[in-house]
């Protein structure tokens, strides 16, 4: 049988991807004051970002419950005896529990392991799209979560945008809260490391902060995965793509939104990468 992924909601993998990998995606909550939604699914991403924009109440997030999980790995546990759950970082969430949780609880006979991937956003996409493919070309379940351990040490996600206001506010600035106080002029630049947020460099320009995304994939010796992300300004990624076509074929760029969970904490102005580099020697 078939070795059946699972992931979540912040991984950005969505729509017709997700149809073609065979993931299920288990969404995390957004909470507006009393209202609670679930990532993409009560609430499309437009919806999302024009509400943060002019909505006086700043949304929070809250993980998946074991009760969403073991019902995924009910329903899966139908399917395969073998499933693989990969998940954003542990640091900055509780879906890693949740998902353990469930596992704990399950009754069925299927085998289940749970990774903490110490990713977010399509960097966790580009390890559970990996993952996906190595199931389709009949891998067994130790074998794909060696390919995730292995591949989610050699993947990055970049984030540049235009305040930390939204990340302070919602406690998740993690190694950044060096950058506040010294914010009124510049962006910043900040990338998840050991799972957590982490301050790159500041800039002075949306512009700068592109160069800067640029240069930081040029640094890599070879690109085995690579997306790219935008929460309100398509534009800016679309020239983004443009210019990477030197790099990477385009073609082979994954392109996705950043979810309205990660939104919560970056705003609507955030152009993000995320890069699997390719194996060394």
């Amino acid at each position: 049988m078939t070795v059946k992924i699972v992931t979540d909601s912040l991984s950005d993998i969505t729509g017709d991807l997700t149809k073609k990998l065979g993931v299920s995606v288990v969404p995390v909550y957004v909470r507006f004051g009393e209202e609670i939604f679930k990532d993409r699914i009560e609430m499309t991403t437009e919806e999302f970002y024009k509400r943060l924009v002019e909505d006086t109440v700043l949304p929070t997030t809250t993980q998946p419950t074991p009760a969403d999980f073991g019902a995924v790995y009910d329903k899966l546990a139908k399917e395969t005896d073998e499933i693989l759950v990969v998940t954003l970082s542990s640091k900055l969430s509780g879906t890693y529990q949740s998902a353990m949780q469930a596992k704990s609880m399950f009754t069925g006979k299927a085998r289940i392991e749970v990774i903490d991937s110490q990713l977010v956003v399509m960097g966790l996409g580009l390890v559970v799209i990996s993952a996906c493919n190595a199931a389709k070309a009949g891998a067994g379940l130790d074998e794909i979560a060696a390919l995730v351990r292995d591949t989610m040490k050699r993947t990055y996600s970049v984030m540049s945008f235009d305040t930390l206001k939204y990340l302070a506010k919602g406690g998740r600035i993690g190694k950044a809260q060096s950058f506040l106080g010294s914010m009124l002029s510049v962006k910043p630049v900040l990338w998840l490391k050991d799972g957590e947020v982490h301050p790159l460099t500041r800039v002075r320009s949306r512009a700068a902060g592109m160069d800067y995304l640029y240069n930081f994939l040029t640094g890599m010796k070879s690109i085995e995965g690579l997306a790219v992300e935008h929460a309100t300004t398509k534009a800016d990624a679309d020239a983004f793509v443009e210019r990477l076509e030197a790099l990477y074929p385009k073609d082979k760029i994954y392109r996705a939104t950043v979810s309205p969970v990660i939104g919560t904490y970056v705003g609507p102005h955030v152009l993000s990468i995320s890069v699997m580099e390719g194996k060394k020697g």
